[in-house]
């Protein structure tokens, strides 16, 4: 009777797993094109046109732009040592503070020329990611490395704490009040116009610092020797030491490599939303780190895709929506998708995954 039950079940179960994939891939995708068309039929029926729908989605990747590369800080981390770095969002708003003051400090202002303005970000730039990568390989050589072998537990709690160490360190430099950066780049400018979209200089400036960023990490991950060891060491840390592999200093590099990213992403934040707050890194932390969640712990293809697809989420919910709904709207759309795909959007690299 057993016997006969099994090659009866097997139909069943195969019949099963390919409805689960199914709605998995084709339930996914609706719930993402949701917003998007239900709105975009709404402008058609009320203004004739898709160019307000199309305007929030460009002003949707700009914003997720920004949360794609703190998201590539968190998902590096993670892939490699399983760790929710929650100080990586306070990391970010340290790199738009180094920004901010060093266009004092420069005398960068909006009468500053095009060549100097240019030379003067470049400079900026590679400060806060310097500064930001930095700080992220020492609070992993104070905070995270001798907690290791430790439960899990311990380690994110001290994340948690140098979360609020920061946070403090904030607030004692600039205070606690929201501080107006200049507008160098006139970041609401038109720069050109597509099919009835404009776009703004700071859209450009978000995509330009962006893209290059992560193509050049990608890059430099899957091609460059220190890249193979971080890989490794994420695969399995014991076998990367019988390797040869460095693991303490790959996991340093890990880190200043995301710190890196978040320093980018401060200065583009300071610059497009011509302002910071010592707050500011809690908020983008949590959102960076439901993109990565998103897109696949793990995934740095994933992180930027969850990044952007936040981006564009939170942009419709804000101008149709309101502001007060869209943490709400954000987060149901990151629970619908988990449980349609418990793996995000790209599938989840880490070891467990592995």
């Amino acid at each position: 009777m057993e016997s006969a039950s099994i090659p009866a079940d097997k139909p069943a179960r195969r019949s099963r797993d390919i409805v689960a994939d199914f709605i998995s891939k084709y339930g996914l995708i609706a719930l993402l094109l949701l917003m998007p068309i239900a709105y975009g039929i709404s402008d058609l029926q009320s203004d004739g046109d898709l160019s307000r729908i199309a305007t929030n989605i460009k002003d949707g990747l700009s914003n997720g732009a920004i949360w794609a590369l703190i998201a590539v800080g968190y998902t590096l981390v993670y892939g490699i040592i399983e760790l929710i770095n929650f100080a990586h969002g306070d990391v970010f708003m340290i790199g738009s503070f180094v920004s901010f003051g060093f266009f004092g400090t420069i005398g960068l202002t909006l009468t500053t020329g095009p060549a100097g303005l240019v030379f003067g970000l470049l400079i900026t730039l590679i400060l806060a990611m310097v500064t930001c990568g930095a700080l992220n390989v020492m609070i992993e050589r104070v905070a995270y490395r001798p907690l290791r072998n430790a439960p899990k537990l311990a380690p994110l709690i001290t994340a948690v704490g140098f979360s609020f160490i920061l946070q403090n360190v904030g607030l004692l430099w600039l205070g606690g009040q929201h501080r107006s950066v200049p507008d160098l780049i006139q970041s609401q400018d038109r720069l050109f116009e597509i099919l009835g979209v404009s776009v703004t200089q700071g859209d450009v400036l978000a995509i330009a610092v962006t893209a290059p960023l992560v193509i050049l990490l990608v890059g430099f991950i899957t091609r460059s020797r220190i890249g193979k060891a971080m890989r490794a060491t994420a695969q399995d840390p014991d076998a990367a030491r019988l390797m040869g592999i460095n693991v303490d200093t790959t996991i340093s590099f890990t880190f200043l490599l995301g710190g890196m990213m978040a320093g980018a992403a401060g200065l583009i934040y300071a610059l497009y939303q011509t302002d910071v707050w010592f707050f500011s890194g809690f908020t983008a932390g949590l959102i960076a780190f439901t993109a990565a969640v998103m897109g696949g712990i793990g995934n740095l293809q994933g992180a930027v895709l969850g990044g952007l697809i936040i981006g564009v989420i939170q942009q419709i919910s804000d101008n149709r929506i309101g502001t007060a709904w869209t943490p709400a709207i954000v987060f149901a759309f990151l629970v619908l998708i988990l449980v349609l795909r418990p793996q995000g959007l790209l599938g989840e690299q880490t070891r467990e995954a592995g």
